[in-house]
């Protein structure tokens, strides 16, 4: 089917995802085609369409814990997701508008303004019908990670983030026009581990520093001091490795000092221990798989996978992380 008219966008991002077939997630004309799509790569939630027929399409590229998409309705539609949950968005119209509502929240999304999505607030949108957003999706827990990588420590209470965002110009620009330029002419590179996680903490930390959030004061008074080159090498193989069986012993190794000053630096500098984090990054791995690995048909195999032999305690942990239990993630992906 052809692309909806909003595919028309001008500038720079105009074409962005596009142009790569493999990155489509759907075309299609159909709502509950549309809804159970959609879905499946944010969450499930209520969609209706005012006026005009469907001529929906989504790209999707995963990058780690943060994911670059691209969707248009083709169609005036109204989505109540409600709270987002375990994850945040980033919404920036290419073309059209969206009236959004998050929390207290209200705005006007135009090509100039986007809106940058709380994940613990009631959130309903209205998009036009000529509306092509660009979609970044990040973890809520990778947020927090990072976050308390800068700090020190973990967040207290959740993120709340300031709705609009002034988008096309300074660093978060810049960002998605090098995201769109890597993704079209170097995709190979975004699949691998090593590239990917430090395309997700480009983005975060940029997000972070970008958009006025409840922790913006905290950040630029109490944050720490850049990490010792130690703990970086340590969080770099573990994006890159993390199926493998890592000991302390053995990241002390690769990192070129004794376990004792391993842990220091990470709890120093992470807030977390080398292991916990080797966890973290593992359960979002597992939550990557749950969600877009067709291949994977349970949830002990994803589980397996990254290296969680005892089931229970690893449900537990998933639960504590995300919100709800590895299952419910399974049965999202297979809501379609």
């Amino acid at each position: 089917m052809q692309l909806p008219p909003a595919a028309t966008a001008a500038g720079p991002l105009a074409r962005a995802l596009l142009g790569d077939p493999a990155r489509c997630v759907f075309a299609s004309t159909d709502v509950a085609e549309t809804r159970a799509a959609v879905g499946r790569v944010f969450k499930p939630h209520r969609l209706e369409v005012r006026g005009t027929r469907l001529q929906a399409r989504m790209h999707h590229a995963p990058l780690g814990a943060v994911s670059f998409n691209r969707l248009a309705y083709g169609a005036d539609v109204t989505i109540d997701p409600g709270p987002l949950g375990d994850f945040l968005l980033v919404q920036m119209p290419l073309s059209g508008q969206a009236d959004i509502r998050c929390g207290d929240q209200h705005i006007l999304s135009t090509p100039d303004s986007a809106s940058v999505l709380t994940p613990a607030d009631a959130l309903a949108m209205r998009w036009s019908a000529d509306s092509d957003q660009l979609i970044v999706r990040i973890e809520r827990s990778a947020l927090d990670r990072i976050c308390a990588a800068h700090l020190g420590r973990r967040p207290e209470r959740p993120l709340r983030f300031a709705l609009g965002m002034a988008w096309r110009t300074g660093a978060w620009y810049e960002l998605m026009r090098y995201l769109a330029a890597m993704l079209e002419t170097a995709p190979e590179s975004a699949r691998h581990p090593l590239t990917a996680c430090q395309l997700e903490q480009l983005v975060i930390g940029t997000l972070l520093t970008a958009q006025p959030h409840s922790l913006s004061d905290a950040l630029r008074e109490h944050g720490k001091p850049l990490a010792p080159r130690h703990v970086k090498v340590v969080e770099e193989y573990i994006h890159a490795n993390a199926g493998a069986e890592l000991t302390p012993a053995l990241l002390a190794e690769v990192a070129g000092v004794s376990v004792r000053s391993l842990f220091a630096g990470f709890r120093e500098h992470r807030g977390t221990g080398p292991m916990a984090y080797l966890r973290m990054v593992r359960l979002e791995r597992v939550r990557r798989d749950l969600l877009n690995d067709a291949s994977v048909a349970s949830v002990s195999a994803a589980a397996l996978r990254w290296g969680f032999a005892h089931l229970g305690r690893f449900s537990a942990e998933y639960r504590r992380a995300f919100g709800e239990c590895p299952a419910q993630t399974l049965r999202r992906r297979g809501a379609g």
